[in-house]
């Protein structure tokens, strides 16, 4: 069994127009659904064995904030630069050259590769994977390489506007 676990980055600010598009934090928002979802993985076991991350600043703070809610250890968190500004394409060749121990991935990235990732993977359509969503899908496979040959077992979709009171 092979899952991925797809996370589009949490809401980042455009507050300051001078940064570069990879230096852009998260605002207020972002800040608030990050450790939220993370609870929300943490209540439901999540356990990636690798978080991978766009180097994007708003990706990694992302991804710091659900590996702090999962207590995965922060400096296992690895900064893959093809994963910033990734089409399905090159999200394929990252998943597709993992090693074969690596049975759980959690991919913390950007639209619209994300969504397009989960459309083809998932064989469904998703309009748009909303800031902070996760598309979570189970593919009863040996190898990472077959990924894209097998419709997933299991699919399953959350975002911050489901557990989110206001």
């Amino acid at each position: 069994m092979k899952i991925l676990t797809l996370i589009r980055h949490a809401k980042s600010s455009w507050k300051h127009s001078g940064l570069d598009d990879v230096d852009r934090p998260l605002n207020r928002r972002g800040q608030r659904d990050g450790p939220l979802m993370g609870d929300v993985l943490a209540a439901k076991g999540f356990s990636p064995d690798t978080i991978f991350t766009s180097p994007a600043l708003r990706a990694l703070r992302t991804a710091e904030a659900i590996a702090a809610a999962i207590q995965y250890p922060e400096e296992r968190i690895v900064l893959d630069t093809r994963l910033y500004h990734a089409d399905t394409d090159d999200l394929l060749e990252v998943l597709q050259s993992m090693a074969q121990p690596v049975d759980w991935i959690a991919c913390v990235g950007h639209n619209p590769g994300l969504t397009e990732l989960a459309n083809y993977l998932g064989r469904k359509r998703f309009d748009n994977v909303p800031t902070c969503g996760v598309v979570e899908m189970r593919f009863e496979l040996d190898r990472w390489v077959d990924i894209d040959r097998v419709a997933p077992k299991r699919l399953d979709f959350d975002f911050p506007k489901k557990h989110r009171s206001s």
